[in-house]
């Protein structure tokens, strides 16, 4: 197995680490009942997605 001959300073570890990092991820507002979901997917909520009822969602009582 590959091993380095000479060991890697913390300032090039550090350099390679730097692109490690959480990404947000995208939100919007469902247009039918405003709550907050993620781009490009169905509303929990209501079911809809891009105005069109996609899921049929049950009604707990």
């Amino acid at each position: 197995m590959a091993h380095p001959k000479r060991k890697h300073s913390k300032t090039r570890r550090d350099k390679r680490r730097t692109h490690y990092k959480a990404v947000m991820p995208a939100l919007g507002v469902c247009s039918n009942c405003g709550s907050s979901i993620r781009l490009h997917t169905v509303c929990d909520e209501c079911g809809h997605y891009r105005g069109k009822l996609a899921v049929e969602k049950e009604v707990t009582a």
